[in-house]
């Protein structure tokens, strides 16, 4: 079941078109607020962090996200982030 971008967390799974691991979640960028989601940062395997633009994210799942770029390639993604703040989730309040 997929899920919205607002309950993505740190850690969850990257994975390309194909199923293959292209890191995890480090960081999600967007607007909380405004409900203006910008993109993730990911740790790839080999701990080299890349931009991603909201834009090339497909299918949110409970712990997964599916992006549309090659796991060999994420981290020649070479897009920069926007202007846009971290967004977290604030567990204590039920969200």
């Amino acid at each position: 079941m997929s899920v919205s971008w607002l309950m993505i967390e740190e850690g969850w799974e990257v994975v390309d078109t194909s199923g293959r691991v292209a890191g995890e979640v480090h960081e999600l960028v967007g607007d909380r607020d405004a409900d203006i989601f910008d993109g993730l940062r990911v740790m790839t395997p080999g701990g080299i962090e890349s931009y991603v633009p909201a834009a090339r994210v497909g299918d949110i799942q409970d712990g997964r996200v599916a992006v549309s770029i090659d796991a060999g390639a994420l981290p020649d993604e070479d897009a920069e982030p926007p202007g846009g703040r971290e967004v977290r989730r604030d567990r204590s309040q039920g969200l």
